[in-house]
């Protein structure tokens, strides 16, 4: 199944401000992470990736602050293609960075604050948005 232009896909705004932090491999998930209303955590062989709530991220963690995230109304279908494709190519059309994550029900698509009223207008014209 492929998703098509036919389906208008609805996004959710998150209402927090996000960072995206990384440390080592050998560090442990910090316990104010959990404290997030939203929070992501991905661990490779190079590092550990963390998305959460900017305010509870200490000033000496690396990290980029200011994102906003569109969750993608879900849950989707694995069978389904297309979806982030879809929401990337017009961003990437207005020059409008972005920053996915994948969860087993939907997807969250971020960009940082400063392309989120662009991003938002982009979008108004393929998806229904509501905050």
């Amino acid at each position: 199944m492929t998703y098509s232009q036919g389906n208008k896909l609805i996004l959710f705004v998150l209402p927090n401000l996000l960072a995206i932090c990384q440390f080592t491999t050998e560090t442990q998930v910090p316990p104010w992470v959990f404290k997030s209303s939203f929070f992501s955590v991905s661990k490779t062989h190079d590092e550990l990736s963390i998305v959460c709530d900017q305010s509870l991220v200490p000033p000496d963690v690396k990290k980029v602050d200011n994102w906003r995230a569109f969750k993608v109304e879900g849950p989707l279908n694995f069978s389904l293609t297309g979806i982030i494709s879809s929401l990337a190519k017009p961003l990437a059309e207005n020059k409008i960075p972005i920053f996915v994550i994948s969860t087993y029900d939907t997807d969250y698509l971020l960009v940082e604050s400063k392309y989120f009223i662009s991003a938002k207008e982009v979008l108004m014209k393929i998806c229904s948005i509501k905050e």
